[in-house]
């Protein structure tokens, strides 16, 4: 969403570093420099002259759950309020402060600032008035400051978040941890987050379109105006258009309907995920006053037994992932770049789909589904007006549901990739009337605002006594359900379903399900990617223990908090026929971890095998490992050191496995794979040498100079080969010049080291440096260093 932004100076003035200055410019200012940051209480920190001369310059989006607790060289601590859920992170009471200068001729203007998330309780002032709080850490929230404005002067906003107690059951990360932005429009205009076009039907040879939105007077006079609708397709070329003129009385506002047919459309589809554009544009005579672009998809969807999930009227099974939303070593901060490279590996990785567990995400991370072919399931809330923990959002529902729904639907509404809305995930005491209830308002509400997607809900425990919570829903969210896909159709046979969470070790069973019941849509298993908080469900599970520290990742995830594939990642391509998949995993001697939970529940299997990509066992000479290679290949043959130990069958009947028991030699271990005699594929493991070189490779070596655009950068420690050395776990130091280190991270569930200094210690021979570009164009230059290796990079920032 875009509004036609007039004529708004900042200026550089008492430590803000930055000039604002923009000229009938189009779209939101983004409002993410030069902030004033202060950990801890602030009594009057809202108040225009208190004196923060000592508070700490920082940029959004910022988190500062993920720093270096004070006084320490990590975040993480065994005393955390979070504990196990938090990842043994703090929150608390922190403030904000942000100064700048309007200029005078702008007092006319209608102004609002847009926050995209505050995790979580914040209360913001302007110039020392009150705009109000904001509970609800994960939806976004905005504010119309044009009476609160002082022009030709300082301008002075005071934001205090409070992430107090025990109110989450994962990693929240704390601060204003999403973008800002300011916005300025003429006070006849088009209202913000008012806009949704829908399609109405489409095929390839015609599309129907509909556009509505609501226009604003807010002056005291009646606006005689002119409307002029554009409709563009993904080349900028304009496909429809209406025109019409109105008048608005004063203090009022208009409902606009108009309807587009475009002619061979391109329907937005995961393989092609075509984005349309619609210019609404207001005219005072001959003068442009306002405008407002909305970008959409083309599409249709639907769902029933029969015929399952239909997109554009062709079935597709969901090939899903829950998330979280933090970003691994950056926190919770959702930086575009950050949100998007997710996305980019989880369609490599072959999803299709994910669910946004337990809350709404980043606009960043939506529009990259919608760029990229990424479905989405966006989910509200974890919990209702019944606790999960002692400070969490049940203390808020009441009162702030319905603001919070139609933030989430409203702000959403207009991304193709959005396909269901959910209202919760296995809310307590879901087998009441009083729960159905609620569910059934929820339901109801999201209806009103928007009558194109169905409502669902995660719910676990699945059986008939929760039939009139499901009856309250579009389509059903089975949690850990599989063994009811049958019973329940029977029972209910018009009940659409899907596994809103699964269990990774039990993919196959899963998918299997999914492919045999045309009323099972797909399947989202817990996790598509890992995440700091939940510690250790991945391999201690539950119950959760506090003596589990220092574990402060779930280690659950199908990809990494780096960014990589784990095991099970490369186990579902064989399952989804993602490419050509083969791949080696060797059980190692000794568990990966020593840890055991004694209590473990029987029920508590977010954990996979013991596996690691490796044929590195020094002192394991002669004993016999296990080999597993997944692959859908039919027949694959092991060879170690060029000798044959024989072809095996891996396909669906092995559970896509096939397994030796190889008696450990230093050397290659290799397999090939073959559809009847013709070899298709292979791939080989190797013994590391003494570590030699250190390999660096980003993940882009061209960004934008923007102060937030990131490249990934992968650190490995390499014998001369070039092979990476599983066992290095050498401390790495980086230097940087022309740009910024903003994390740094290795994957191992159990470090505790600061992940923002510049240094790492190596885990399974590798680690990951995140680089921020500042605003200035040119290279920047990241080294690493070990001992006496060295190793460059190089990324240009233009």
């Amino acid at each position: 969403m875009k509004i036609r932004l007039y004529l708004l100076v900042f200026i550089s003035i008492i430590g803000c570093a930055n000039v604002f200055a923009q000229a009938n410019a189009s779209g939101p200012i983004l409002f993410d420099d030069d902030w004033l940051f202060w950990r801890g209480g602030a009594l009057g920190g809202e108040k225009p002259d208190y004196r923060d001369g000592d508070w700490r310059k920082v940029s959004l989006p910022h988190d500062w759950s993920i720093e270096d607790m004070p006084g320490t060289n990590s975040p993480f601590s065994p005393y955390a309020i979070s504990q196990v859920s938090g990842g043994f992170t703090t929150g608390g009471t922190a403030w904000y402060r942000k100064k700048f200068f309007v200029a005078k001729e702008k007092k006319d203007q209608q102004t609002i600032i847009q926050f995209d998330g505050v995790y979580m309780n914040a209360d913001v002032w302007l110039n020392g008035k009150r705009l109000g709080n904001h509970p609800y850490g994960y939806t976004s929230f905005w504010f119309d400051i044009t009476s609160f404005i002082k022009p030709d002067t300082i301008n002075i906003i005071a934001v205090r978040v409070k992430n107090e107690g025990e109110n989450s059951r994962w990693y929240s990360g704390s601060g204003i941890y999403r973008h800002v932005w300011l916005q300025t429009f003429d006070p006849v205009h088009v209202s913000h987050w008012e806009t949704f076009v829908t399609t109405l039907n489409a095929s390839e040879a015609k599309a129907a379109v509909k556009l509505s939105t609501i226009v604003k007077n807010e002056t005291k006079q009646t606006a005689d105006i002119r409307i002029v609708t554009k409709i563009y397709d993904n080349q900028n070329r304009e496909v429809a258009q209406q025109t019409s003129t109105q008048q608005i009385a004063a203090s009022a506002e208009l409902n606009l309907e108009q309807q587009f047919n475009i002619d061979r459309p391109k329907l937005w589809s995961v393989e092609s995920p075509v984005l349309y554009k619609a210019v609404v544009s207001l005219f005072r005579s001959t003068e442009l006053i306002n405008e407002e672009t909305t970008s959409f998809g083309v599409r249709t969807i639907s769902f029933d037994v029969t015929n399952g999930f239909q997109l554009n009227g062709k079935t597709m099974k969901l090939k899903g992932g829950c998330m979280h939303h933090d970003n691994g070593p950056l926190g919770a901060a959702a930086y575009d770049r950050a949100e998007e490279r997710k996305i980019e590996l989880l369609k490599t990785a072959g999803y299709n789909a994910i669910r946004t567990s337990h809350n709404p995400p980043s606009p960043a991370l939506l529009n990259a589904c919608d760029r990229l072919g990424m479905l989405v399931l966006e989910e509200a809330f974890d919990m209702w007006r019944e606790k999960k923990n002692t400070d969490d959002y049940h203390r808020f529902f009441d009162k702030e549901w319905k603001n919070d729904i139609e933030s989430m639907v409203k702000r959403d509404r207009n991304h193709p990739s959005i396909i269901m809305w959910s209202t919760g995930n296995e809310i307590p005491n879901r087998d009441k009337p009083e729960v159905a209830a609620v569910s059934k308002m929820l339901t109801e509400h999201i209806h009103s605002l928007d009558a194109t997607r169905p409502v669902t809900c995660g719910v676990n425990g699945v059986g008939p006594d929760k039939d009139s919570l499901f009856a309250t829903m579009d389509v059903a969210g089975y949690n850990y359900a599989v063994d009811k896909y049958e019973t329940d159709h029977q029972r209910v046979p018009k009940r659409v379903m899907y596994a809103s969470e699964s269990f990774a070790i039990d993919a196959l069973n899963y998918w299997n399900a999914v492919e045999k019941y045309p009323w099972v849509i797909g399947d989202f298993v817990w996790t598509a990617y890992d995440y700091i908080g939940e510690a250790s469900i991945g391999w201690l599970g539950y119950p959760q223990r506090g003596w589990f520290y220092p574990w402060n990742l779930a280690y659950c995830g199908d990809i990494d908090v780096c960014g990589w594939k784990r095991p099970q990642s490369y186990y579902r391509d064989a399952i989804w026929k993602n490419g050509t998949p083969l791949s080696i995993f060797v059980a190692p001697p000794t568990p990966t971890f020593p840890d055991k939970n004694p209590g473990l529940e029987k029920w508590s299997t977010w954990d996979w095998q013991d596996v690691q990509p490796s044929w590195s066992w020094k002192g394991s000479e002669g004993k016999l490992l296990v080999v597993r290679v997944y692959s859908d290949a039919g027949q694959i043959e092991l060879f170690l050191n060029g000798k044959s130990l024989g072809k095996k069958y891996s396909g669906k009947d092995s559970a896509y496995t096939a397994t030796w028991h190889v008696p450990y030699t230093q050397g290659t271990l290799k397999a090939v794979a073959y559809n009847g005699s013709v070899k298709i594929a292979e791939t080989q493991l190797q013994t590391a040498g003494v570590v030699s070189q250190i390999k660096m490779q980003a993940d882009r070596n061209v960004i934008h100079a923007d102060g937030q655009d990131l490249s990934y950068v992968t650190v490995e420690l390499t014998d001369a080969k070039g092979v990476r050395n599983f066992g290095a776990e050498d401390l790495l130091k980086f230097s940087i010049k022309g740009g910024t280190i903003i994390g740094v991270g290795n994957a191992n569930p159990k470090s505790v080291e600061s992940c923002q200094q510049p240094q790492r210690k190596a885990w399974q021979g590798r680690c990951l440096v995140i680089v921020k570009a500042s605003k200035q164009k040119g290279d920047i230059v990241l080294k690493a260093r070990s001992g006496v290796l060295k190793g460059e990079v190089k990324i240009a920032a233009q």
